[in-house]
């Protein structure tokens, strides 16, 4: 096993800690859109993982202009300053994946895993899965601790340690 550095162990426990993260878009007229979005992790592809319905704002945007971004961060902890609080905002690209293909497949079975309750929403004609392909990320592990990653780095954090 090869030493990993510290702060991509605090990335991977981020991500994989968290379950919701605030998922940026740009609207048709060029402003921001931001709305919160359960995310699952799909290693195997280098991805992240949500499930939007074609009715959502979000979901109109991301189709229409693929650039995205997603920010992930721990819950605040009462009595701890929240300047502190660690946190991640990936960007990257929206695909919305093709039902019953083998990407849909995986990636379905990744969001599943993570959120079994949303099954009965996965048969629902206007849902769609969307992966989320990284790029760069910039990591915030704490007070003074930021730094901009690639996209491998980001890549590395998804799975497991290693």
């Amino acid at each position: 096993m090869s030493h990993e550095p510290r702060l991509t162990v605090a990335l991977r426990n981020l991500l994989q800690s968290q379950r919701i993260g605030a998922l940026g878009t740009i609207s048709e007229d060029g402003a921001p859109y931001v709305s919160m979005v359960p995310y699952a992790l799909a290693p195997s592809h280098g991805c992240l993982v949500i499930h939007v319905s074609g009715l959502a704002a979000h979901t109109c945007n991301l189709q229409a202009r693929p650039r995205v971004s997603l920010l992930v961060m721990q819950s605040e902890v009462p009595g701890k300053p929240v300047h502190a609080l660690p946190r991640v905002t990936v960007a990257g690209l929206a695909r919305v994946l093709t039902p019953s293909g083998r990407d849909w497949q995986k990636c379905k079975a990744a969001y599943l895993a993570r959120f079994p309750e949303a099954k009965p929403m996965t048969q629902l004609g206007d849902f769609m899965f969307v992966a989320v392909e990284v790029g760069s990320a910039r990591h915030v592990a704490g007070f003074g601790t930021a730094r901009s990653i690639d996209d491998e780095e980001v890549k590395r954090a998804l799975g497991p340690p290693g």
